[in-house]
């Protein structure tokens, strides 16, 4: 669904709030899942609004109810009489109502808790990385300094005890969300300058310019 006076952040929110609340057809949700296995930040806005909606299951155990939808489409489209017939219009009118609803939630919902993990940052603090937990995500934002020169970017990269640094991804003009559990306590995170694309071996090739090590009590 697209409307032309949202803007992208905003059709994207609202994308990943239908997909939450279950209300797209089958197509729609093929095309969300396969976006999510390639987009990391659209990944981040669905496991927000999962976050947001979540506390909505609790009080309600599970029913079946095969003839839901059909009432639900009897009461919002009362002259469509035929269940099988396809009406343009009447998806239309039930998507701005989704997106209505999508939207007041936007502005009534309290944004999703995060947690900060821990600050990759110069000792001149020039550049700075701070790295969030939201549910299942990290988020890493760069609050301080420019990104990496032409031709080269910077790299974040996981190293555990005793183990071989596991990159997270590149560091770029936007905000870099990944699926990852909370690094313990004692693992260090790093970002290095690598040639653009990344690093070509796996492993760190360029100078490590920020380290961090997660602490306990993250």
């Amino acid at each position: 669904m697209t409307d032309a006076s949202l803007t992208l952040r905003e059709t994207d929110e609202v994308l990943a709030a239908e997909y939450v609340l279950g209300v797209l057809d089958r197509e729609e949700r093929a095309a969300v899942a396969a976006r999510l296995r390639q987009d990391q930040e659209f990944a981040g806005l669905v496991a927000a609004w999962e976050e947001r909606l979540s506390g909505l299951n609790g009080g309600f155990a599970e029913a079946p109810a095969a003839d839901l939808l059909p009432r639900i489409e009897a009461r919002l489209f009362p002259a469509a009489r035929s269940p099988r017939r396809w009406s343009p219009l009447r998806w239309l009118a039930g998507a701005g109502v989704a997106a209505a609803l999508v939207l007041a939630g936007l502005a009534m919902l309290p944004p999703p808790r995060s947690d900060l993990v821990a600050v990759l940052a110069a000792a001149d603090n020039r550049l700075a990385y701070e790295v969030r937990r939201s549910g299942q995500t990290l988020r890493i934002t760069r609050v301080a300094g420019e990104p990496a020169a032409e031709g080269q970017v910077h790299e974040l990269w996981v190293i555990a005890p005793g183990a071989a640094p596991v990159s997270l991804g590149l560091l770029q003009q936007d905000a870099l969300v990944v699926d990852h559990a909370l690094p313990a306590p004692g693992w260090v995170l790093a970002v290095s300058v690598e040639p653009a694309g990344g690093s070509p071996s796996g492993q760190p090739t360029g100078p490590v310019i920020l380290t961090a090590q997660v602490e306990a009590g993250t």
